[in-house]
């Protein structure tokens, strides 16, 4: 199968409404293969960033927040919106510093990842900021209510065990820097397969 056997052509589009943190647009997209039109939705976002900060002492900077769609409080890294104009990085060393208090350090790029690339058009950068130090008070958007916990990576990995770690960006970008899990060979049976 070739890439123009699952390649979807746009035929229309059409604004949906405005929503807090997201553009909403209809995308009218033909079949490969065949003449069904369906009507896709897309929410158009700005970009995002996850980061994994870590201090001298090997402890992850972590929050706690309450996050509205599930319902309770959640466990992940500091992360938010790049501003318009904003680079990813820069948009990372702020919302460290806003959220937690925590900065300086080195930096490195863990890469992206696309948050649900089924109606989602951004992306969720991630990065790893090591050596970070406590600079300031946090200084939280006042739509945000949060707790900054430092967590030994053994920590992480029973946070994860339990379930208190469970929102699917924060495993992606804490999976590139800590074994949140042990990984264990499939049994195979005498031809091989599982």
């Amino acid at each position: 199968m070739q890439d123009k056997d699952l390649t979807w052509e746009k035929v229309g589009s059409e604004s949906g409404p405005e929503l807090p943190l997201f553009k909403v647009r209809f995308d009218l997209m033909r079949h490969p293969n065949n003449a069904y039109t369906h009507r896709c939705l897309v929410l158009e976002s700005p970009d995002w960033v996850n980061v994994v900060a870590v201090t001298a002492e090997g402890r992850a900077v972590m929050v706690e927040q309450f996050r509205y769609g599930a319902g309770e409080i959640g466990l992940e890294p500091p992360a938010g919106i790049v501003d318009p104009g904003e680079e990813p990085l820069a948009a990372a060393k702020r919302e460290l510093l806003e959220e937690t208090g925590y900065g300086a350090g080195r930096w490195h790029y863990l890469g992206a990842v696309q948050p649900n690339p089924a109606f989602h058009n951004n992306l969720c950068h991630h990065w790893l900021a090591t050596d970070v130090d406590y600079l300031q008070q946090p200084s939280p958007d006042p739509g945000e209510a949060l707790r900054v916990r430092l967590m030994t990576p053994d920590e992480l990995r029973a946070a994860f065990a339990t379930g208190d770690l469970k929102h699917t960006l924060a495993i992606s970008a804490l999976s590139r820097v800590f074994a949140l899990w042990d990984l264990a060979p499939v049994a195979s049976g005498p031809s091989g397969r599982p």
